[in-house]
């Protein structure tokens, strides 16, 4: 829930704070004093799009700042705001969102840097933004479907969401048979080629780490003679020549460590330096004996060698063909497997195709009923629920109808059977789904993009509003003039609507009606100084005599008329005897 709302720089708005609270708010003004602009600002603070156009004029930047308070309840927003690594203040987190006249953006998180994604992934858990646009988005059929299955629940949304991933693999696979059957030419080339590589690589067989290990063998034969005579040498000063004549290593160093252990009882230092050598002449008998074993493996071999060159050279190209290394060649060796299956063009490959293809639409189909059979049960249900609340908003005989029929063959999509019927089926089913409003018993159910007026639409969107912010959703709901169009018993009645979902949710309202803005908890006044600007003084909150004024320069444009004003506490009473409060007087 918003607690508190800074914006600086946006528009008209120079530098204004918003005092929230639980229950419903209402913010009214004159044209142009800047309640859009509050608006903007929470769009713009959870993740909206940033429009260089809305910093204010001569301003280097503009800034919305919200302070929200965490509902306990919210755990995956709290955990995912802590995998974030922002810090919540208690159950308080400050959001930040700053734009550039130039257009760059920058979001701050709990005090952290964040990306602007982080801002609206909290927004859809913190509130949801309706305003006269929403209505336009009402009257497209996808919008309609999407309601209905928002409804629905999550068995709906599990239920489309096995069909789409159904529908996907069906598509893929059938996109892929037909893209095979189409290039089988080219494809049968493309593998022939592909197949003369594998065969060659396969033949020789390359390994790893091959060539460096052929490369040391080689060293080793081209310089044998220079390892032998090396390797003798060091053999003979280490264990002695088969003369005897010159001493060994291991005997020199056997003897001065006899000698220095000899006197260890004398000097403990030199029996120390005596256990030291004691390992030399180990080492040195060890070396010793590896070197009688090298010298007797080491031979020149010139048919060994020549293998090597062959090897070598036969390695050299394949990593002149296929990749810069022996790695990177039998890498390109497993690419060109699975790309040779994508090419198989044989006509058993082809047939197995065929069939998962059929497999695919043919559970597609299936799910694509269950989906439809949802839809309708939901739609009876979905119906009756925004009928009822329309009753409430002074349209007690119209009737919301949610129709949920085929859609036609040949109308996007691909088509299938689906329950014995050819239909054209997307992504979201084989349905067309259309809310229709009957304004009347004797008047036909008209769809609502053709026979309903500003009004009544304002009024469909507030009750469907209703219904899902019964069933949860987020905790505060924003409506930007959804009342436009609307007046009279109807206006009384929408802000009795607004003022029972304040007591489940918190609600902001701007508004123009005064029979709205006399059911708000709190009512704040957006007002701009002569200068056209709205300061940190422009917005503040009215109670008693000053709301009442305000009500009346919105009834009549005249806030000192006695008439006016009258009229205002009359709606102030009605508002208050309609929330069980005392009117303010």
């Amino acid at each position: 829930m918003l607690d508190e709302l800074r914006i600086t720089g946006l528009g008209v708005i120079d530098d204004a704070t918003l005092p929230l609270s639980d229950g419903l708010t209402v913010i009214t003004g004159e044209t142009g004093a800047g309640k859009t602009m509050v608006v903007a600002g929470l769009g713009l603070l959870f993740g909206g799009r940033a429009d260089a156009g809305r910093v204010r004029p001569g301003e280097k930047k503009a800034v919305v700042e919200g302070r929200l308070r965490i509902r306990t309840q919210d755990s995956t927003l709290r955990q995912r705001i802590a995998d974030s690594g922002a810090e919540l203040d208690g159950d308080e987190l400050v959001l930040s969102r700053t734009l550039t006249a130039e257009g760059r953006s920058r979001a701050h998180v709990g005090g952290r840097a964040a990306p602007i994604g982080l801002l609206a992934e909290i927004g859809t858990h913190v509130l949801s933004i309706h305003g006269q646009s929403d209505q336009m988005r009402l009257l497209q059929p996808g919008e309609q479907r999407a309601a209905l299955d928002r409804y629905a629940g999550p068995a709906q949304e599990k239920l489309a969401t096995s069909f789409r991933e159904t529908f996907e693999r069906w598509r893929t696979t059938a996109d892929e048979l037909a893209e095979r059957r189409r290039d089988a030419r080219e494809r049968a080339r493309e593998a022939d080629v592909l197949k003369l590589g594998l065969e060659e690589i396969e033949r020789v067989d390359p390994q790893p780490a091959e060539e460096d290990e052929l490369a040391e063998e080689a060293r080793r034969l081209e310089h044998a003679e220079v390892l032998r005579v090396a390797a003798a040498g060091a053999h003979a000063a280490l264990a002695g020549d088969e003369s005897g004549e010159n001493p060994d290593a291991a005997s020199l160093v056997g003897t001065a460590m006899r000698a220095l252990t000899g006197q260890s009882d004398t000097d403990p230092v030199l029996g120390e330096l005596g256990s030291r050598l004691d390992s030399a002449a180990a080492a040195i008998t060890d070396v010793a004996a590896e070197l009688t074993g090298y010298l007797e493996a080491l031979e020149a071999d010139p048919d060994r060698l020549a293998q090597i060159f062959t090897r070598r050279a036969e390695l050299k190209g394949l990593t002149r063909k296929y990749a810069e290394d022996l790695p990177g060649v039998l890498e390109w060796a497993e690419d060109t497997r699975e790309r040779l299956a994508s090419l198989d063009v044989s006509d058993e490959a082809l047939a197995a195709m065929e069939a998962e293809r059929d497999r695919l639409a043919g559970e597609t189909a299936e799910l694509a009923g269950q989906l439809t059979a949802s839809r309708r049960s939901a739609a009876d249900r979905f119906a009756e629920v925004v009928t009822i609340e329309l009753a409430g908003l002074a349209m007690p005989h119209a009737r919301v109808v949610a129709a949920v029929n085929p859609r036609p063959a040949g109308r996007g999509g691909a088509d299938l059977t689906v329950d014995g019927i050819e239909c054209a089926v997307t992504a979201d089913g084989a349905d067309e789904v259309e809310l229709r409003l009957q304004a009347h018993p004797s008047a036909p159910a008209t769809p609502l993009q053709k026979g309903a007026s500003g009004g009544e639409l304002s009024r469909v969107m507030l009750a469907i509003e209703a219904v899902f912010a019964g069933a949860g959703g987020p905790p505060t709901l924003v409506f930007d003039e959804v009342d436009a169009g609307v007046g009279g018993e109807a206006a009384v009645e929408i802000g009795r609507r607004l003022s029972r979902l304040a007591t489940r949710h918190q609600v902001l309202v701007v508004t123009h009606l005064p029979q709205v803005a006399a059911f708000a908890d709190r009512h704040l006044v957006v007002s701009k100084d002569t200068a056209g600007t709205v300061t940190v003084s422009g917005i503040h909150r009215v109670e008693d005599g000053q709301r009442a004024r305000e009500l009346a320069r919105m009834l009549a444009g005249m806030p000192d008329s006695h008439l006016g004003i009258a009229h205002a506490e009359e709606l102030l009473a009605v508002a208050a005897g309609a929330k069980g409060k005392k009117a303010p007087g």
